[in-house]
């Protein structure tokens, strides 16, 4: 790579070239002036897609790389809040390599829009609707025809929440207005146009302070109804539907949503929902065109690893030494972005099967199901990029927890789902990311 991803990413770009501006029928309705969208060849307007809010965003623009490499067709939704254009291009180059040699290549989409601007995305949604019309006989004459609306939209993965543990304790009612405000009128207008395969980013924060000593956690430990397990000491034990020892209100956000989502899915046995609970995906693309790179600060691990390690931070702080793990740093589950990624597809694939069980809602961790310290994360970075960075250790940080590990057995068993990279893949590809050469190599995907 000739240039940094950070630097490429310094200021907010200009519209790419080929884009063009979507207006509805009444030419000149200024609310719809900044809809912008991109669309590139390669697909029949009757194809279905996958509709990705937040989606060039970290995870969301992996997740929608690893849609194309699937052939799914991509509608990206972004308000560029927290993302930056030129990762709609590295998108776009990455498919135009991945499918150089082939005739059929999917489509990818994207608007430049708020999630919870109703009118614009019902816009949006609208442009991917038709009307279906059924007429029913009798004695083989046509006594009525009924119309109906369906979608092109065939499944919907939401990444557009904000994320930052610190900054909502900070702004708490800025994380209830878009994490959970926007959710429910998002929602409402995909019902309305009949889209109700929804996978939701969800978090091993709704877990709280349970992650601390029960080793794996599974999904029993935080429900939306009583629920009854043996946990992983053999122990019968019972949950009542609800929320504990939630540390933050992003991580109140995140079980709020859930439970919406539960109560809706109750509701309606039409719709299909998976909230996958992220625990701490890491790395990039294997390509190094993609990678972390957010337009606000980053508050986790390794973005911070990666700034000691360029030069902008002068040192790497580490917050809480004295907790009671084996090093004295908080213990985590560290999942490599494109495993996580994979992930959104396994849940996809398995909804028709969700739908025909009347399985409407469902929780599934998304981890490796192993612990590494703060400090083992340090090690590896310095192993694979033979630079050693300079450490400060501070006081623990409000919101923290000491050990929060993935039981990663249900999604294995229902999803089909497991992570294949390691800790060292994924520190290999940050260091191929950034334009560095790391001192072990992986083989490129």
């Amino acid at each position: 790579m000739s240039s940094s991803p950070s630097s490429r990413a310094s200021s907010p770009e200009s519209s790419s070239p080929n884009s063009s501006i979507l207006t509805p029928a009444t030419e000149g309705f200024s609310l719809f002036d900044d809809l912008v969208i991109t669309s590139l060849p390669g697909s029949s307007e009757c194809d279905e897609y996958i509709l990705v809010v937040g989606g060039l965003g970290y995870i969301g623009s992996h997740t929608s790389w690893e849609l194309l490499k699937d052939g799914h067709n991509v509608i990206i939704i972004d308000n560029l809040s927290n993302s930056f254009r030129s990762v709609l291009d590295r998108l776009r180059s990455l498919k135009k390599t991945y499918f150089r040699s082939t005739s059929r290549e999917p489509s990818l989409r994207f608007y430049e829009a708020d999630y919870r601007d109703q009118p614009t995305m019902n816009l949006v949604l609208n442009k991917y609707s038709f009307s279906e019309r059924t007429n029913l006989y009798k004695d083989g004459i046509t006594v009525e025809a009924e119309q109906s609306r369906r979608s092109r939209i065939s499944g919907v993965i939401h990444f557009a929440a904000y994320k930052a543990v610190a900054e909502s304790i900070q702004q708490p009612l800025k994380y209830y207005s878009n994490n959970v405000g926007g959710l429910i009128s998002f929602c409402s207008l995909l019902s309305d146009f009949g889209v109700k395969t929804f996978v939701f980013s969800s978090s091993a924060t709704v877990y709280g302070e349970q992650a601390n000593g029960t080793g794996r956690i599974s999904e029993e430990y935080c429900t939306h109804e009583t629920t009854s397990f043996i946990d992983a000491h053999g122990q019968a034990r019972t949950t009542q539907g609800g929320c504990t020892g939630l540390t933050n209100p992003y991580g109140r956000t995140k079980w709020m949503c859930e439970a919406i989502l539960h109560d809706l899915a109750s509701a309606d046995p039409e719709w299909s929902i998976f909230a996958l609970r992220y625990f701490n995906p890491v790395g990039c693309d294997p390509s190094g065109m993609l990678g972390e790179d957010p337009r606000s600060l980053a508050s986790n691990l390794m973005p911070a690893v990666v700034k000691t390690m360029t030069g902008e931070s002068p040192v790497l702080q580490i917050y809480g030494a004295d907790w009671d793990t084996r090093d004295g740093t908080a213990v985590r589950d560290f999942i490599h972005v494109t495993d996580l990624a994979r992930g959104h597809l396994a849940a996809l694939a398995t909804a028709p099967k969700c739908k025909s069980t009347g399985a409407g809602f469902q929780a599934f961790n998304l981890g490796s199901g192993m612990g590494y310290s703060v400090l083992d994360v340090l090690a590896a970075m310095e192993a694979v990029s033979g630079r050693r960075l300079p450490v400060q250790l501070l006081g623990r940080r409000e919101g923290d927890v000491a050990v929060c590990i993935a039981e990663p057995t249900k999604a294995a068993t229902e999803l089909s789902w497991r992570t294949e990279k390691s800790l060292e893949d994924s520190c290999t590809d940050i260091c191929r990311f950034l334009g560095m050469s790391p001192t072990i190599d992986t083989v490129m995907i």
